[in-house]
Parts: C-alpha cells; sequence; structure tokens
C-alpha cells in the first residue's frame, strides 16, 4: 500500500495496525467537579482528599492528594492514612510531596480539576471499564467515599455523577476533549 507523499510529509494521517488510514487520536480530558461542603461545626478543618482511579487488573493511579503538605517537618503527611480506602490502595506506596499530585487543602466550594489522558498522573488509559474515586476525611468529622465508574474511550457527553452525605457533595465527572 503506498500513502501518498503529501499525507506521509504532513503528518495528518497515521498507518493503522491492519494498513489502513486513521485520523490522529485526540487528547481525552477528565473534568471533575467536586463539591466540598461548608459544615456548621465550631472547629472547621478542612477535609484531606484523595482521589484515585482504579481498573480491575491494574495498579491504581493517585491522581491528586490535597493535604496539609506544607506543615514544618512534612507533619501533613502523618495524617494521610486516615484517607483508608486511598491508603490501602496506593499512598502508602507514595513518598510525598509528589509532584503533579500533591497539593494544598481546598476551602469549601466546589473544586474543578482536570486530567488529561496520556499526560500527568493519569497516564494512557486502555480500553475498558474504570473507576474514579474520591475519598475525603476530616479531623474531628467523618471520612466519605465515593466511586464513580466510567467506560474508556467515554461516549462524547459522558457525564458520571454521585453525591455525598456529609464530607463530600456533589460530585460530577464530564469528559472533554
Amino acid at each position: 500500500m503506498q500513502i501518498s507523499h503529501r499525507l506521509a510529509m504532513t503528518g495528518t494521517a497515521m498507518l493503522g495496525a491492519a494498513g489502513t488510514l486513521a485520523a490522529p487520536a485526540t487528547a481525552q480530558t477528565l473534568n471533575l467537579s467536586v463539591n466540598i461542603p461548608r459544615l456548621s461545626v465550631a472547629e472547621y478543618h478542612r477535609p484531606y482528599v484523595a482521589i484515585w482511579i482504579e481498573k480491575e487488573g491494574a495498579t491504581p493511579r493517585s491522581l491528586s492528594v490535597w493535604y496539609d503538605y506544607d506543615k514544618k517537618n512534612g507533619e501533613g503527611t502523618k495524617w494521610l492514612r486516615d484517607i483508608r480506602q486511598w491508603w490501602r490502595a496506593s499512598g502508602r506506596t507514595l513518598n510525598f510531596p509528589v509532584d503533579g499530585v500533591s497539593g494544598a487543602t481546598r476551602a469549601p466550594g466546589d473544586q474543578k480539576i482536570a486530567f488529561t489522558a496520556g499526560k500527568g498522573p493519569l497516564g494512557a488509559l486502555g480500553p475498558g471499564n474504570y473507576t474514579l474515586i474520591v475519598e475525603a476525611a476530616r479531623e474531628v468529622g467523618g471520612r466519605e467515599l465515593l466511586r464513580l465508574p466510567f467506560a474508556w474511550p467515554p461516549k462524547p457527553g459522558a457525564v458520571v455523577k454521585a453525591q455525598g452525605s456529609s464530607e463530600l457533595g456533589a460530585i460530577a465527572l464530564s469528559f472533554g476533549k
């Protein structure tokens, strides 16, 4: 099979495994909105939050961890184990701070974060069923974990939602290019 000189020179087409022309893949973005509710307690502490992705048979990937990373002598890391499910899944294997994953705790309200497939902590995603998990734990508070199952590659316009009841509010995962 011959590919035209023009296409070969411009890189606007790729030769697929079966020898057919295919359009170049475009990056998919996972757009996540996490609501941290304002709780009416006398001593309010911002929650520690872990966001990670799991696929059956694969190693879980930590995408974002919000904690008191700037405390003296790394004091904030000792409470990370309170985000129990994440800690068991992958947290205990990490050395903190983790570039591109670690971040400060967030104030109450809607927090938005995006992950691009093939880049950063998300990395490449093969086809299949995944679960994005958001877990929050708060000092003098409770714990909550929400799961958002999704298929990869996503259907155009797909949105997955979950509603928390205490430490987390509404969580929404949408997909874009």
